[in-house]
């Protein structure tokens, strides 16, 4: 049941969200306006201000609405023991979340410079902190905190990089999460630093 992306509601404010962010990752977030959105979705400016007043706002929201399980996910992981049970359940959720916000990476990923300027850029940064924090030791050998990071990015890097090759998307997703799981696993085991 999990595993299914929910189909998007028709509401106004999920049009206007599914608009833009397939013309930002189309043209680019900085060459489209807010009138191209209003004219694909064949609503007048007004009735998109109605919902949002700038190109960030819109970005904000999906971004908000697609991290949602993200924050679920951090708030979870913060109330359970540093197990190495606990550490591959992260993953696996974590996981699942960037399946279901796959549109945003991608977006994400083309217009890297843009979203390092907006607001967003600087809570993606604080939340892969915050992810790393609960997938390492305290006070973990550098190279198991770079495990643990590298973790992190095979896991987006499977999502981009592994985009355009043969096979099927979930095989490519299981196969960088078997990959982050190796390296959190030998990050774990290596225990505290001496």
């Amino acid at each position: 049941m999990g595993s299914t992306p929910q189909p998007r509601r028709g509401n106004t404010r999920q049009r206007i969200q599914d608009v833009a962010l397939e013309l930002f990752a189309e043209q680019g977030y900085e060459k489209t306006s807010l009138r191209e959105i209003a004219e694909q979705l064949q609503v007048t400016k007004a009735a998109l201000y109605y919902h949002f007043k700038t190109k960030e706002d819109i970005l904000v929201s999906i971004f908000e609405d697609l991290n949602r399980p993200v924050e679920e996910l951090l708030e979870w992981g913060k109330a359970q023991p540093r197990t190495l049970e606990t550490k591959k359940q992260i993953l696996i959720r974590y996981s699942e979340a960037l399946k279901a916000a796959t549109p945003l990476f991608v977006f994400m990923q083309e217009n890297q410079a843009t979203v390092r300027e907006l607001s967003i850029g600087h809570t993606i940064k604080h939340r892969v902190i915050s992810l790393v924090d609960l997938i390492k030791e305290p006070d973990a050998a550098l190279t198991d905190q770079v495990r643990c990071f590298s973790a992190l990015f095979t896991m987006h890097a499977g999502m981009m990089a592994l985009r355009d090759a043969e096979g099927d998307p979930e095989e490519k997703r299981e196969a960088a999460l078997e990959v982050a799981i190796e390296l959190v696993t030998k990050a774990h085991d290596h225990g505290p630093a001496a």
